[in-house]
């Protein structure tokens, strides 16, 4: 008897173990507000941080840069960042929030280099995800 409850702990415990394994990391973004969201998004493009990219960016992420017309997925562009990690760029960045009404938010992120400055114009929506990157464009004024 001792020995079959002991054989039924042990798969009870194998099982609960193995369902741990399988679940899928929560998003660590989930709880974080636009203000937030932005500086992650900042710190993605400006300083090549891609540990959260996968919660970061909407499935319907698209990437826009007004100079030269190219357009970028969701997968393009984390791709994009993938190959740059690491990569810092020298300007000095700022932002504001333009607007935040209900489940949307605008905001700009000016980063001025020496010789050009590149204004991103960021879209966030909000699901059950929480904040997420939904759209940038980028433009050199």
């Amino acid at each position: 008897m001792k020995r079959t409850v002991t054989t039924i702990a042990a798969a009870f415990i194998m099982i609960a173990s193995f369902s741990s394994f399988a679940a899928e990391k929560a998003n660590p973004l989930r709880n974080l507000d636009s203000k937030n969201i932005v500086l992650s998004y900042l710190e993605a493009t400006t300083a090549g941080n891609v540990v959260w990219n996968k919660h970061l960016f909407a499935e319907d992420f698209t990437y826009s840069n007004v100079a030269n017309g190219d357009n970028f997925s969701k997968k393009q562009y984390r791709a994009f960042l993938k190959a740059t990690k690491g990569l810092k760029y020298d300007c000095t960045t700022t932002y504001e929030i333009l607007d935040e009404a209900g489940q949307t938010c605008m905001a700009k992120a000016t980063m001025k280099f020496d010789n050009f400055t590149r204004v991103d114009y960021i879209t966030l929506s909000k699901s059950q995800e929480g904040w997420q990157v939904s759209k940038v464009l980028t433009t050199y004024p």
